[in-house]
């Protein structure tokens, strides 16, 4: 007698298919966010830094993918120097001086350590007449901050501010 087999229905074969390729397309997904500082308060930005580290570890917990960034602009600008900007809207005042070092720490933490990127707007750098040595390390230019911010969110990133 000769032993025969069952061919595997080819429908079956197809699904078995699809469910890899969903599973696969699952993983690959990357979270993505961007937070918006346009903001000179330094309560504000030690709030939303504990945010942005609470959102990273939670996805390195999960071993989820992600890409966070932080474009600052207009008041925010204050946070990316250790220039007291005299003469403008955003000068510093003795409580920003003794806050200052322990927010750019933190932030540059959360580059280094978690890979989440900063942005400034070029145009806010510019009407200060900041010079771009003045900016900390590690932070990348990009021309408009709010376009920056349409730009990210038309691609997929989800928005948030912390208020």
């Amino acid at each position: 007698m000769k032993a025969t087999s069952t061919p595997v229905l080819p429908w079956l074969r197809w699904l078995a298919l699809a469910a890899l390729l969903a599973s696969t397309t699952a993983a690959a997904q990357v979270a993505k966010v961007v937070w918006h500082v346009d903001f000179a308060d330094a309560r504000r930005l030690s709030a939303m830094i504990q945010n942005v580290n609470n959102m990273v570890t939670t996805y390195q917990g999960n071993l989820e993918d992600y890409d966070v960034r932080i474009v600052f602009l207009a008041g925010g600008i204050r946070f990316l120097t250790t220039d007291p900007l005299k003469g403008t809207p955003f000068q510093e005042d003795e409580a920003f001086r003794k806050a200052r070092p322990d927010l750019i720490t933190r932030l540059q933490q959360l580059r280094t350590l978690h890979n989440v990127k900063l942005e400034l707007c070029e145009i806010t750098r510019e009407q200060l007449n900041l010079p771009k040595d003045k900016v900390i390390e590690g932070v990348a230019s990009v021309r408009s901050g709010v376009v920056r911010i349409a730009e990210l969110q038309q691609k997929g990133y989800a928005y948030l501010k912390v208020e």
